[in-house]
């Protein structure tokens, strides 16, 4: 006969393929957040609540600002030379000037000029009474061990202050509330002082503004008077000095005899400089008289004839009149010697006169000759007269440089005196003038108005930020949830654990109706639960249908999971078709008998198997089936499930029924269940939702299969079907069939 009843073994939530694993991690992700979306906006609520309660209930903070401009070159009562003044930037003396704005001197003043040691917000006995009222009852409660000691100083108001140690703290805490803002590349600046009073801010912030420049007038007031002494001082060093300098030049020109050593000097030189032209013409003579008198020495030794060819005698009128009448003898001789020859009488006439003519020549050469030397005499002798006299002279002018030099070294002292002795009179008569002209370099350009709007608390930022900050915490904490959540959350992630095929699941019934768990298979009004026994009927009925699964062991890993629950309501479905017999083999803690309401004494299954009841008095027959509970107590409960006899017995009951659902004790409690498994066709374990870890499930169904028990599916008990729809829908497939997927009647807990 052909079978066409469909096979329902798993209900596997195919995901599209389409789809990457990242997609379906951040899907995961948005689940697990939407899923627990009431407990994170609750969260979100609570903390912006809590965030509105304080933001309101924080005291208010008004700011009051002084605009002022901060001048880099404001006057100064000594300054001698630029190259003297210190070179800083303007940025280093912008932040110089804040500083000192900030300053504790400046915010004491401004603390007792407002006496702001008796404000409330820096006066420690006027805090809260509500705190000091805490710390009171602290210690009278013997707590205060428990707290920190800082935090009971803060709660009882602090140690008893006198009044410097108060005004020293409230300085303090005031400069905490000043501060600085520069106005970008200006020398503009705004003061703020932020109060919780808006007049006193007002008054705080043009105070010290005010006691700013104030403190600056003062400065260079007491710098024009200091400066002013010292000058004083220096002034009376600095005559003293220049009347030494001037006596010492006068001793100086008095022991020297100098008048005008510039005129002398002038003198000296110019005659230097005549004496000097008259040597080199005096040089230049000597010179040539002794190239020619050296020429007359070298001819005079060859006689006056070769004497008489010097160019230097030659030069002479008279050696040259001389010379040509010697000449003119000479022809005349030679013109009688040819015609008459030497011994005619005309011949010693011309003799006579021819040797008349050279003695003459001969005397005036040797006279021209003389003159020479006498000459380069008179030369020699001017030369060395004039160097003598430029030796002198450059004697006395090297004497008159010295003395010079000695005098304007002196004058110089003189004049260096008297010009720093003339500037210092300059100077203290400035500074004394204008010691009381305003010399701040600091004015205010707007003064500090009383706000109108506290800056502090935003309360709109602050309930934004609470949001903001309340969802990602949520969030966070949903998903850190779900991250150290190790138990079954969906059918895929049973199957893909344990291997094995989910064959039903269970829902969770409400709380009011949880004591009829046991007979709820019978009352019509569950709906969803009694559909949920039907498929898991239906699925034990159809994986059967070829070898018939008669002995069916119902377990689970931990006791509490429903296993006894689900044995009592698939017994009552298949009774309905079959004849079927229950029976609670977890004789270490039995549950049936009293979930059936019967009595927990009666005879049962380990009276039967120890032999000492009938079967008859042993079975008690329930809405159409036959239930044995455990019986009589016994102290060797793994040692009867074991024996021979019980396997006996069970063999005797195949005979007589169609189904055997057994009920036995949790996997990782005892080893009962093991050793029933191995007698049985069919076992179906228990798992809870969203309470059995998976590495404990993992742990009781391998230990089952390393027994070769047949362990044919897995049934999930107590689904909350609302929270998984809301979660992802991830148990779909079992409920959302002819209108069974509707709300129950009862809540789920």
């Amino acid at each position: 006969m052909e079978n066409n009843l469909p096979v329902a073994v798993t209900y596997p939530q195919v995901l599209p393929r389409e789809k990457s694993e990242d997609d379906m991690e951040l899907l995961k992700l948005w689940r697990s957040i939407w899923h627990r979306k009431a407990a994170i906006l609750g969260f979100t609520g609570i903390v912006t609540v809590g965030a509105l309660v304080a933001a309101f209930a924080m005291t208010p903070v008004y700011r009051a600002q002084v605009s002022m401009m901060i001048d880099e070159k404001g006057a100064k009562p000594i300054s001698f030379d630029n190259t003297i003044a210190a070179d800083s930037t303007t940025s280093q003396y912008m932040e110089t000037q804040f500083e000192l704005l900030k300053s504790r001197s400046l915010a004491e003043r401004v603390v007792q000029e407002l006496n702001l040691t008796h404000s409330p917000q820096f006066d420690a006995r006027q805090k809260s009474s509500f705190a000091m009222t805490l710390g009171h009852w602290l210690t009278a409660a013997g707590l205060e061990r428990f707290v920190p000691a800082s935090v009971m100083l803060k709660l009882k108001g602090g140690p008893e202050l006198n009044d410097e140690q108060r005004l020293a703290a409230t300085t303090r805490a005031f400069m905490d509330q000043i501060s600085l803002e520069p106005q970008g590349k200006s020398q503009l600046a705004k003061l703020q002082v932020d109060l919780n009073d808006p007049q006193m801010a007002a008054a705080a912030a043009n105070a010290l503004a005010k006691g700013f420049i104030e403190t600056q007038l003062k400065t260079s007031i007491g710098s024009s008077e200091t400066a002013t002494n010292w000058m004083n001082g220096r002034l009376g060093e600095l005559g003293d000095k220049l009347k030494q300098s001037e006596a010492r030049l006068q001793a100086y020109r008095e022991s020297e005899n100098l008048v005008d050593v510039k005129g002398v000097g002038t003198i000296s030189a110019t005659e230097l400089s005549m004496t000097s032209e008259r040597m080199i013409d005096a040089r230049r003579a000597r010179a040539e008289a002794q190239s020619q008198y050296r020429q007359v020495q070298a001819m005079g030794k060859g006689g006056w004839e070769q004497l008489a060819s010097v160019p230097a005698v030659l030069a002479d009128p008279v050696v040259q009149q001389f010379k040509a009448q010697q000449a003119k003898a000479q022809a005349k001789v030679d013109e009688l010697s040819s015609r008459y020859g030497a011994r005619h009488p005309a011949m010693d006439a011309a003799r006579s006169e021819l040797n008349a003519a050279s003695a003459s020549l001969k005397a005036q050469v040797e006279q021209v000759a003389a003159g020479i030397e006498r000459t380069y005499q008179l030369a020699a002798a001017n030369e060395g007269s004039l160097q003598a006299s430029v030796n002198t002279n450059k004697s006395q002018i090297q004497d008159i440089s010295r003395k010079e030099f000695k005098l304007q070294e002196l004058q110089r002292e003189v004049d260096s005196n008297r010009s720093l002795y003339d500037t210092f009179v300059t100077r203290i008569k400035e500074t004394t003038a204008t010691a009381d002209i305003n010399s701040s370099n600091t004015r205010i350009v707007d003064a500090a108005m009383v706000p109108s709007d506290p800056i502090k608390p935003r309360k709109s930022l602050i309930v934004a930020f609470a949001i903001l900050m309340g969802l990602v915490v949520g969030a966070a904490v949903a998903l850190l949830i779900d991250a150290l959540n190790n138990t079954f959350q969906s059918v895929e992630q049973v199957e893909e654990h344990l291997n094995i095929p989910v064959v039903g699941i269970l829902p969770l019934v409400g709380r009011r109706d949880r004591k009829q768990l046991a007979k709820m298979f019978n009352h019509g009004r569950y709906t969803r639960f009694n559909e949920s026994i039907r498929t898991i009927r239906t699925n034990v009925m159809l994986s059967g249908y070829e070898k018939p699964q008669q002995v069916i062991v119902i377990t689970s890993s931990v006791p509490g999971e429903g296993k006894t629950t689900v044995s009592i309501n698939l017994a009552q479905a298949l009774g309905q078709m079959e004849k079927v017999l229950l029976i609670d083999a977890d004789l270490r803690r039995p549950a049936l008998a009293k979930a059936l309401g019967l009595p927990t004494n009666a005879p049962g299954l380990s009276n039967l198997i120890n032999g000492t009841e009938t079967f008859e008095k042993c079975v008690t027959t329930i809405d159409s089936i036959d239930v044995i509970c455990a019986g009589s107590a016994t102290d060797r409960p793994l040692e009867l499930l074991s024996s021979p006899r019980f396997a006996q017995a069970l063999e005797a009951l195949k005979g007589r029924y169609t189904r055997i659902i057994i009920d036995t004790s949790p996997t990782q409690a005892v080893s009962d269940s093991k050793v029933l498994a191995t007698l049985a066709q069919s076992v179906l374990y228990v798992v809870k939702s969203a309470s059995t870890s998976i590495s404990l499930a993992e742990k009781g169904v391998g230990q089952l299969l390393q027994h070769r028990a047949p362990v044919r599916g897995i049934v999930i008990n107590q689904v909350d079907i609302g929270k998984a729809s809301k979660f992802g829908n991830r148990f779909d497939g079992y409920y959302d069939y002819h209108g069974y997927s509707q709300t129950p009647s009862h809540t789920a807990t």
